[in-house]
């Protein structure tokens, strides 16, 4: 039996999923990214917990199989964007990893203002979104501005996925895919773009080579062998965004002409041989000559958490999503875009009446999730309608969100069938 690891850098989670040769899923091991937030706007994971919880997810996934590591014939991974980790000559890490939600910078520094207001950054980079104060080279400058100490020992920008393979491998490499969203690609021809380095101040070499997605990365080392059981020499394989990743995953291009993620936040992809950059669009290279698209919005299932926590406190979200189904309808009431971000619920909805009970509230959260994903999709999809979408993520697996989405796009949207598909993904590249 031919068993396949995939992994999956989540922000909240690391998962680790087993397949055999025919694709089933043998065993699952999901381990807290526990994050140092000190002063409340760090988020950071040293260095040798990130390596801990690659071993205990690893073992926990092969007990859930029945299996040793030394079993596991081939990896590939899918990844969170704009996380890093910054090492010395000796590849010796000068920082803990810094994940994307950290937000020591505040504000955007003006190198990155010119870098996104250049005439040629949509139609070269295909990123088509403001930028952040997150990102990671905004967050490069600080270090160069504020922590020269640190920045002039940097040898080596690795990606938190560039870390894995190397990490695995020993290879100083990684995926275009979590790259593109950098802003340092040149997207159709698939390498760095000079120009960003120039307005940026930032020295190319500083930053791992770059490879297609799919691409054999390498062979895992001894010292992978040691940290974890896995043998040494099986194949390692360029993974991508875990979007892009869970899209392939649940069947986009077999089954389906989009994929929605209906999950913390909201998400739609397709793949295109067009190249296209257009406003509220990023587009990564992917395999085959193609290109990956993505839209994503904040009016997720963090809003049903957030009523939850904030006026549902005693209801389990089962309990709650069970309540919306049995009244039907929201009865009028509106839930509006992002309502967590209002005071609310006064702020957060319209035409509040006496009679409206938690069922209605979520119903309504509901359809304003399933309003936001149709304007995704119809962004996403402007020259051709989808006849099908699959459908990913915690909300998915609602009968009745799915029912609720499906009936304000009047489309076909079905359900994925496997719990973890952005790791189904990282094995299908390879299969």
């Amino acid at each position: 039996m031919k068993y396949r690891l995939g992994i999956d850098l989540g922000t909240s989670y690391f998962k680790f999923s087993i397949y055999d040769q025919t694709l089933n899923l043998n065993g699952l091991g999901r381990v807290t990214v526990e994050k140092d937030t000190t002063k409340g706007f760090l988020c950071e994971v040293p260095s040798s917990r990130f390596i801990h919880l690659l071993k205990t997810g690893i073992h926990q996934a092969c007990e859930k199989t029945d299996i040793s590591p030394s079993q596991i014939d081939v990896v590939g991974y899918s990844s969170q964007a704009n996380s890093f980790i910054l090492l010395d000559e000796n590849y010796s890490p000068l920082t803990p990893l810094i994940l994307w939600p950290d937000n020591r910078v505040g504000k955007l520094y003006p190198e990155i203002e010119q870098l996104w207001n250049d005439k040629s950054f949509l139609k070269i980079t295909g990123i088509g979104i403001t930028p952040p104060p997150e990102l990671c080279i905004n967050k490069l400058l600080w270090f160069k501005y504020e922590c020269p100490d640190v920045w002039n020992k940097v040898r080596h920008v690795m990606t938190i996925s560039d870390y894995l393979t190397f990490l695995f491998t020993g290879r100083n490499a990684g995926d275009i895919g979590t790259a593109s969203l950098l802003g340092l690609i040149d997207c159709e021809k698939g390498c760095y773009w000079a120009k960003a380095f120039e307005i940026l101040g930032l020295n190319v070499t500083l930053f791992s080579p770059r490879f297609q997605v799919g691409t054999l990365l390498g062979t895992t080392n001894n010292n992978i062998c040691r940290l974890t059981g896995i043998r040494s020499n099986i194949p390692f394989y360029a993974g991508s965004l875990d979007h892009h990743m869970a899209a392939m995953g649940a069947g986009l291009a077999r089954i389906a002409d989009a994929s929605v993620s209906i999950g913390t936040v909201l998400a739609c992809v397709n793949f295109t041989s067009q190249y296209r950059p257009k406003t509220d669009i990023c587009i990564s290279p992917w395999k085959d000559n193609q290109f990956c698209q993505l839209v994503f919005d904040e009016n997720g299932a963090i809003s049903i958490e957030w009523y939850k926590t904030s006026f549902a406190s005693d209801y389990s979200i089962e309990q709650l999503v069970h309540m919306a189904s049995e009244v039907g309808s929201s009865n009028g009431l509106i839930a509006k875009p992002t309502p967590f971000k209002y005071c609310g619920l006064e702020t957060a909805f319209n035409n509040i009446k006496l009679h409206h009970s938690h069922g209605h509230f979520i119903y309504a959260l509901m359809e304003s999730t399933a309003d936001t994903l149709k304007d995704l999709v119809n962004k996403l999809c402007f020259a051709q309608k989808p006849e099908k979408i699959i459908a990913t993520g915690g909300g998915a697996q609602s009968d009745l969100w799915l029912k609720i989405c499906s009936e304000k796009l009047q489309l076909d949207i079905v359900r994925d069938n496997c719990p973890e598909p952005a790791t189904k993904g990282a094995v299908l590249l390879n299969c």
